[in-house]
């Protein structure tokens, strides 16, 4: 029986390196982003071009999510695992400059688009009794990072929090939750900072593929094992305190 996963955000950085992770371990994987063409090129980053089926969604948009969901269904019947990968910032972050539409822009994309794939999986998860649902979060959920900004913070800690609240609800019908909550890494998102970080330092960042070990682990697992959050970081990471 074939095993199904769909990856959001499959068009670049985390949500790619997930993608084509899965694909290795003969997964069938349903990609998901905004742009066809970036779908495209995790394809052609394949080694078995028959392992991915690509639908062009914007989670941000509920009615678009029910239907890439109404899709994925009629064409593998079920899901096994659903990873909540998409995400966005701007550069004008901060609060003196924030502005409204740029803040629901982040946290429809970051926390609401989460919520909606989640919402539209779930039920074929619970008539199976059982699923994973893996939600790339941030380790800004765990404090606030000023350099993230505000709105990024809170859609990253909503995404925590949701992740709480699939396990509470779900876990006695099979269905398990996992936050990957990573420190700072190297992707195109990078681009959206105020300020590039230098070469030198993108290089001690975790990288996607990094992150993507983390969501394996967590899929792999046996059933009757739950990672609730994973906090994974650069090991050289400057905003961690030493211990003196």
């Amino acid at each position: 029986m074939n095993q199904v996963a769909v990856v959001t955000g499959a068009g670049s950085g985390v949500g790619q390196a997930i993608a084509l992770k899965l694909a290795e371990q003969n997964w069938q994987v349903v990609l998901v982003g905004r742009r066809a063409a970036s779908l495209l090129k995790t394809i052609e980053l394949g080694r078995d071009k028959s392992k991915f089926h690509m639908i062009p969604c914007d989670v941000s948009d509920e009615q678009a999510v029910n239907a890439m969901a109404a899709e994925v269904l009629k064409r593998y019947g079920t899901v096994q695992v659903l990873v909540n990968g998409a995400g966005t910032n701007v550069p004008q972050r901060a609060l003196p400059v924030l502005s409204g539409d740029n803040h629901r822009h982040i946290i429809n994309v970051n926390l609401n688009g989460a919520f909606y794939c989640a919402q539209a999986f779930l039920p074929s998860m619970r008539k199976q009794a059982s699923g994973t649902i893996v939600n790339i979060v941030s380790d800004a959920a765990l404090a606030a990072i000023l350099r993230a900004g505000p709105s990024y913070v809170m859609s990253k800690f909503g995404m925590r929090g949701l992740t709480q609240a699939i396990n509470g609800e779900e876990r006695d019908k099979g269905i398990r939750a996992c936050a990957i909550l990573p420190g700072e890494i190297d992707t195109p998102m990078m681009e959206l900072r105020p300020a590039m970080p230098p070469p030198e330092a993108r290089k001690q960042m975790l990288q996607p593929e990094d992150v993507a070990e983390c969501v394996m682990l967590a899929i792999n697992l046996p059933p009757r094992a739950v990672i609730e959050e994973l906090v994974v970081r650069p090991t050289r990471d400057k905003f961690v305190p030493a211990v003196s």
